[in-house]
């Protein structure tokens, strides 16, 4: 049977790019989530739910944002089992108004059938997945320019740096992981590639290198972009709202709540 001649239900799922930022920084990650599903609710969307004894609605975020720091370009992908266009979609959640939530773009990157198979003539985008992260942070006015510099161009002049844990210490290089980490006037600029080693916090960088007290002092963490693997193939801009480029998409009709 063709997709045009099936009527069983679809489950779209969409990319929302939205910022997080004013007292809204200091809601932690489960938090965060209630917010959005009580966010989808107000709007009247239909959200499609994960099979089981508790089913919970499709709701996931590739990386969960830390305590306390502002997300300027933060992710969430959503399902719904209706039909909805992206632009309208956008328009009922912003039209929710939540304080320091600012929808900023809203597509569609995959379509299913209900029983979570792919629908072949709509190809979509893999669930996402961080490639790496950009911060920004903003130093206290009377902050030691000089001792940050000294404790950067030592970790480099090492090579690696090492994060203490509760049950192990991770070692990273600073060369791959970090390919930006430059302080400029009263900003520290960390560009932080995602391993699969361990999940790196810029409070865990910062401790690691004796810089921990910045946070005590005043200084502000800001995330100002998320680069999701799949736009190294495919740049944001070049995909349509509501037309996704051509990948192979993803069948599983698991929960995507973390």
């Amino acid at each position: 049977m063709s997709d045009a001649a099936d009527n069983q239900p679809i489950r779209d799922r969409f990319r929302v790019r939205f910022a997080k930022t004013g007292l809204l920084r200091w809601i932690g990650h489960r938090d965060l989530q209630r917010l959005w599903e009580r966010l989808l609710r107000r709007a009247d969307l239909r959200l499609s739910m994960s099979e089981g004894f508790n089913p919970k609605p499709r709701i996931g975020f590739p990386s969960a944002l830390a305590l306390g720091i502002e997300g300027l370009d933060e992710v969430v992908e959503i399902e719904l089992a209706q039909p909805v266009e992206a632009e309208q979609l956008q328009q009922r959640l912003a039209a929710d108004g939540q304080p320091g939530l600012e929808i900023r773009s809203v597509q569609l990157v995959a379509r299913f059938h209900a029983d979570g198979t792919a629908i072949a003539s709509f190809p979509g985008l893999s669930k996402a997945k961080v490639h790496s992260s950009e911060y920004e942070i903003t130093l206290p006015p009377a902050v030691d320019s000089q001792r940050i510099d000294a404790a950067i161009a030592e970790a480099k002049r090492v090579g690696r740096i090492t994060i203490g844990r509760k049950d192990k210490e991770v070692t990273v290089e600073i060369a791959a992981t970090f390919p930006r980490f430059e302080r400029c006037d009263q900003i520290l600029y960390l560009t932080q590639v995602n391993t699969p080693s361990a999940s790196l916090k810029p409070t865990d960088v910062l401790s690691a290198l004796g810089l921990g007290d910045l946070i005590e002092h005043g200084a502000i963490i800001r995330r100002t972009k998320v680069v999701l693997a799949d736009e190294l193939e495919r740049p944001r801009a070049a995909a349509s709202p509501t037309s996704p480029a051509a990948h192979t998409s993803e069948t599983d009709a698991g929960s995507t709540s973390h």
